[in-house]
C-alpha cells in the first residue's frame, strides 16, 4: 500500500483527474431534461447555496472572527459549490426517474464535493498525499518510554560535525515521539508536543544536538507540521546529507486548542510567553539529552506561529536567539489593533506596545540575534508585513534574511522554507560548518 499512500493530492495527475470528474459530475447534475428541474430546482438550489455561503462568510469574517486574518474568498466559493451539489442531488434523483440514474447522480454529487475539497486543499496544501488524507503516518514512531536514555560520553564540537563520525548500525531515518509539556510555571494548558529525533540521536555515544522549536498556525495543531509540513521527510533528508546529524525538532502547542488565539504573550487568555520561554525548555531538557546552551536553540512557526516566533525572539532573546518566521503577521492581532488591545491587554495600549515586536525593534538592539523571514510571493495579505518586520529587524542589528518562495499562504511555502533555511539555522546553532 505504500505506493498508494505516496500519491500526491496537490500535484501531478490526481488533482487534475479529480477536477475533471467534478466537472463531469456537475454537467450530469445540471443535465436533467425536466422543465421544472431547470426552471425551479436549479435556481432555488443555487440561491440557497449562495445564501448559505454568504452566511458562513459573515459568521466567520464579521461575527465570530475566529481567525486573525481573512480566509480567501475562493475557499468560500468552493464551499458554496459543494453545498450546491448536495442540494441539487435530491431534485436530480427525482428528475432521473430510474435507479441507475439515481446512482450516477449520487456519484456525480460526490465527485463535485471531492473536487471542492481538493481545491480547498490545493490552496492550503495541508494534506499533500493520499496517506496523510487517510491518516497514515509516513514516518516511524517511538514511545517516549522507549527513547534511549543519556549516553556518557557525548560528542561535542564547534561545530558538532567537525568531530562527529556516524557509527555503524545507525538508523537511516529519525523517529517521532509524543511529549507532554505541562505548564508547570506558566499554568498554561497545552496539547502534547510532537518531537522528531534524528538518526544520530539513536547512537552511543550520542552527539549533543541543538533544538528547533516549531509551532503551527491558528487554527492548527502540532501534528500539522508532520502532515502538511512534511517535516520528517525534510529532516531525514538533511540528516542523510550530514551523517545522521539534524536538530531535535519539538513541535509545541502555542495556542492551547484548535481555534484559540492567546497571542503568544502572558495575558488572561493564557501565559503563553512564559510557557514557551520556561516550561518548554525545561520539559525538553528533562526528557532528552540535548544541547541546553541557548545558542543551540531556535524557535519558528507558520502564520500565527511565525508571529509568535518573532515575539519570543524579541521578548526572550536570551532563550531564543535564532528564529524562523514563516508568513508571520506585522504584529500580534485578533483582527485589528483596538480589538487586540481591548480583549488581550484590557484596553492598555502601553501593555501591548511593551511586547509588540515592531515597537521593541524600534527601541532596542539585538546584535546576538538572527533569523529568517519567509513568505509566499503570492501571499499579498502577509508579504507587506513580512517586508516591514524584516527591515525593522535588520535596523535593530539582527543577522536576518528575507526569502520569498513561490506560492501563497500555504504549506507549499512553509515546508520549502524550512527545507531551504535549515542549513543556515544549523550553522547558527553550531551543528554544521
Amino acid at each position: 500500500m505504500d505506493w498508494l499512500y505516496r500519491i500526491s493530492v496537490i500535484s501531478g495527475p490526481l488533482p487534475v483527474v479529480v477536477t475533471v470528474l467534478g466537472v463531469l459530475g456537475g454537467v450530469w447534475l445540471l443535465g436533467a431534461r425536466a422543465r421544472w428541474f431547470s426552471r425551479i430546482a436549479v435556481p432555488v438550489c443555487a440561491l440557497v447555496s449562495l445564501v448559505v455561503m454568504i452566511a458562513i462568510w459573515i459568521t466567520v469574517e464579521k461575527v465570530i472572527r475566529p481567525f486573525p486574518d481573512p480566509v480567501a474568498m475562493s475557499v468560500y466559493v468552493w464551499i458554496g459549490l459543494g453545498i450546491f451539489s448536495l442540494l441539487l442531488l435530491g431534485p436530480r434523483i427525482k428528475a432521473g426517474g430510474t435507479a441507475g440514474r439515481a446512482i450516477v447522480s449520487v456519484l456525480a454529487a460526490l465527485s463535485m464535493i471531492l473536487t471542492s475539497a481538493t481545491q480547498i486543499n490545493l490552496f492550503f496544501a495541508a494534506y499533500p498525499t493520499v496517506g496523510i488524507v487517510l491518516g497514515h503516518d509516513d514516518f516511524d514512531r517511538v514511545a517516549l518510554t522507549d527513547v534511549p536514555g543519556p549516553t556518557d560520553p557525548v560528542v561535542t564540537g564547534n561545530p558538532t560535525d567537525s568531530l562527529w563520525k556516524a557509527p555503524e548500525g545507525m538508523p537511516i531515518r529519525g523517529r517521532v515521539t509524543t511529549l507532554p509539556v505541562p505548564g508547570t510555571i506558566s499554568g498554561f494548558t497545552a496539547r502534547d508536543a510532537q518531537v522528531y529525533l534524528p538518526p544520530a540521536y539513536f547512537t552511543d555515544p550520542r552527539p549533543l544536538l541543538p533544538v528547533l522549536v516549531l509551532m503551527a498556525g491558528q487554527p492548527g495543531k502540532p501534528e500539522d507540521w508532520l502532515q502538511g509540513g512534511k517535516l520528517t521527510a525534510t529532516m531525514d533528508s538533511f540528516a542523510r546529507q550530514h551523517s545522521g546529524l539534524a536538530p531535535v525538532v519539538v513541535i509545541v502547542d502555542g495556542t492551547g486548542s484548535q481555534l484559540a488565539n492567546p497571542l503568544c504573550t502572558d495575558s488572561p487568555a493564557g501565559n503563553v510567553g512564559t510557557y514557551l520561554a520556561k516550561d518548554v525548555p525545561a520539559a525538553v531538557a528533562g526528557a532528552f539529552q540535548i544541547d541546553t546552551n541557548p545558542k543551540a536553540w531556535t524557535i519558528g512557526g507558520l502564520s500565527y506561529g511565525g508571529t509568535c516566533s518573532l515575539q519570543m525572539a524579541t521578548n526572550y532573546p536570551e532563550v531564543y536567539p535564532t528564529f524562523l518566521d514563516l508568513s508571520g503577521q506585522l504584529e500580534p492581532t485578533l483582527g485589528d489593533r483596538q480589538r487586540t488591545v481591548d480583549q488581550i491587554f484590557g484596553g492598555n495600549e502601553a501593555a501591548f506596545v511593551k511586547v509588540n515586536p515592531m515597537d521593541i525593534l524600534a527601541t532596542r538592539k539585538f546584535p546576538d540575534s538572527g533569523g529568517v523571514f519567509v513568505v509566499g510571493s503570492d501571499d499579498n495579505e502577509f508579504k507587506p508585513g513580512q517586508q516591514k518586520v524584516y527591515e525593522a529587524a535588520k535596523a535593530a542589528g539582527m543577522d536576518v534574511k528575507y526569502l520569498e518562495l513561490p506560492g501563497g499562504h500555504s504549506f507549499a511555502v512553509w515546508s520549502a522554507g524550512v527545507e531551504q533555511e535549515l542549513g543556515w539555522i544549523s550553522q547558527r546553532m553550531g551543528l554544521i560548518s
